[in-house]
């Protein structure tokens, strides 16, 4: 079996975040969550997810507080799984994955589920990167500076 290389002590902040959330089944969950999804069943009925693969993302997601176990409202010995503050920060990252989907993988006109504003029901606007003076922001108008000690 290959070890899976560890990141969380990298330079890099897009390399300890994908320790945390770095395979598509755990973006899936996420995206789920966001979806009002909580209890394990569900995410299980929703991707067909294998129990076992499933338990372990879920149990790696609660580790790194993306997600939190709390108590089912009706006070069973049930447990849902709610984002946490850590977990919500994530819906930026869903919704442009979300975007960049639909601008490289469905062609014109092609069906696919649709992100909108609840209280106007209109599309949401494309995310953009803007400087601090409000200019709009590309790769090439970045440059990633190395740490400092």
């Amino acid at each position: 079996m290959v070890q899976r290389t560890r990141l969380q002590d990298a330079e890099c902040p897009v390399a300890r975040s994908l320790d945390a959330i770095g395979d598509w089944w755990s973006l899936l969950i996420v995206r789920d969550a966001f979806d009002g999804l909580k209890r394990f069943s569900e995410f299980q009925r929703n991707l067909g997810l294998a129990k076992n693969i499933l338990s372990t993302r879920l149990r790696q997601l609660v580790e790194h507080q993306i997600f939190e176990l709390v108590p089912v409202s009706e006070g069973s010995a049930y447990q849902e799984y709610v984002l946490t503050e850590k977990g919500l920060g994530l819906f930026p990252l869903i919704v442009g994955l979300r975007q960049w989907g639909e601008a490289f993988y469905f062609a014109a006109g092609e069906a696919h589920s649709q992100l909108v504003d609840r209280q106007h029901g209109q599309p949401v606007k494309a995310l953009e990167l803007r400087a601090a003076d409000g200019r709009l922001l590309g790769p090439h108008d970045c440059v990633r500076l190395p740490a400092r000690g």
